[in-house]
C-alpha cells in the first residue's frame, strides 16, 4: 500500500497493473449518459499548480469531479505565492482546509516529496522540475496496452529532449518495471551521461534514430523544451528536425503494427510533422482521453479504494 504517488519508482509491477486495470474500469464511465461515480463524495482534492498547464490540470480536475470529489484549483499566479509565501506555508494552509489529496506541479525537482512530509493527505506528483511525471507514464502505459494488448516484451523508443524531460524518466522507470525494453534516442547533448544505467537495467541509448525505428513497437516523441534550455543544445530547429524529427518517410520505416506517441503539447514540424501526428498510427488524442481514466484510478485507489 502506498499513500503518495511521487515517482515511477514508487510502483512495482503489481501496483502498476492494478492502476491500469482500474483505469480500464473507469474508462467505461466516459460512455455513460451521467459520467459520474460517488466514490470520492465528501473528499477534497486540491490542484496546486506552480507552472502553467492545460492538459494535466484539466485532466486531474475532470478525474476528481467524475469521482464526485470537491475540487479546489490553486494557481500560483494571483495567489499569496506571488507575494512571497513559501511552499511550506501554502501546505499548512491546505492542511488546515482539510485537503484529502494535493495534486502538485512545481518547477523545483523534489517539491512534491517535501510537500508529502508537511501534510496528512495524499500527494500526487503532476510534474516536478526536470524530475518526474508518474501519471503521464501510467497513461502512456495504459495507451500502449490498449493498442498493442501488452506491455511486457515491447520495445519502446523514447526520442528527443531526455535531459529536460520528466516524462522520459517516469516512463523508463515504469516501462522497465512492467517488462518493456526502452531505448533512449537523441543528440548526445540532450541525453545525460549514464542515465540509462542510473534509471533502470536493460535501458539502451542511441544517437541514430533511423537505425532504431525498424525494430521498435512504440516510438514516443518528446517535446523540445525550449523554455528550459539556457544554452544551444543543437545548431538549429531545422537541424534537429532533420536528425531527430519523425516525418512521413521515417514513420513508414516502422513495423506495420507500431504506434506513435507524444505527451503534448507538440512542436509540429520540429519533433513531429502534421502527417505523423494526424495519422492512424498516432495515439496522441487517445492519450489525452486515457489520462482522465488513469487519474481517476489513481485518485480512487489512493483515497477511495484504500487497497493500493
Amino acid at each position: 500500500m502506498i499513500k503518495h504517488l511521487l515517482s515511477g519508482a514508487d510502483l512495482d509491477a503489481a501496483i502498476a497493473t492494478q492502476i491500469l486495470d482500474t483505469a480500464a474500469e473507469m474508462a467505461t464511465v466516459a460512455g455513460r449518459e451521467v459520467k459520474k461515480l460517488p466514490a470520492l463524495r465528501g473528499r477534497t482534492v486540491v490542484n496546486l499548480f506552480y507552472e502553467d498547464s492545460t492538459r494535466t490540470r484539466i485532466s486531474f480536475e475532470a478525474a476528481a469531479k467524475r469521482l464526485s470529489a470537491d475540487v479546489i484549483n490553486f494557481s500560483a499566479k494571483g495567489s499569496s505565492v506571488a507575494k512571497g509565501e513559501s511552499l511550506k506555508d501554502t501546505a499548512l494552509t491546505l492542511q488546515a482546509m482539510g485537503a484529502d489529496a494535493v495534486v502538485v506541479r512545481h518547477p523545483a525537482s523534489g517539491a512534491p516529496h517535501r510537500l508529502a512530509t508537511w501534510i496528512d493527505g495524499s500527494v500526487v506528483n503532476a510534474g516536478d522540475g526536470t524530475h518526474e511525471h508518474p501519471t503521464q507514464a501510467l497513461l502512456d502505459a495504459y495507451t500502449m496496452r490498449s493498442r498493442l494488448g501488452r506491455i511486457a516484451g515491447l520495445h519502446v523508443a523514447v526520442v528527443g529532449d531526455v535531459l529536460h524531460s520528466r516524462v522520459a524518466r517516469s516512463n523508463v522507470l515504469l516501462l522497465s518495471t512492467l517488462g518493456a525494453k526502452v531505448t533512449l534516442v537523441g543528440p548526445p547533448t540532450l541525453i545525460p551521461v549514464n542515465i540509462a544505467h542510473a534509471l533502470a537495467s536493460g535501458v539502451d541509448v542511441s544517437y541514430d534514430l533511423d537505425s532504431v525505428l525498424p525494430n521498435v513497437d512504440v516510438v514516443m516523441m518528446l517535446r523540445v523544451q525550449r523554455e528550459r534550455m539556457h544554452d544551444s543544445y543543437f545548431p538549429s530547429a531545422r537541424e534537429y528536425a532533420r536528425r531527430y524529427g519523425l516525418d512521413g518517410p521515417r514513420m513508414r520505416r516502422l513495423p506495420a503494427h507500431a504506434i506513435v506517441m507524444h505527451p503534448g503539447p507538440m512542436n509540429r514540424g520540429m519533433e513531429i510533422t502534421p502527417e505523423v501526428a494526424d495519422s492512424p498510427r498516432s495515439t496522441i488524442v487517445e492519450q489525452v482521453a486515457n489520462g482522465v481514466s488513469v487519474r481517476m484510478a489513481v485518485l480512487y485507489l489512493l483515497l477511495g479504494g484504500n487497497n493500493l
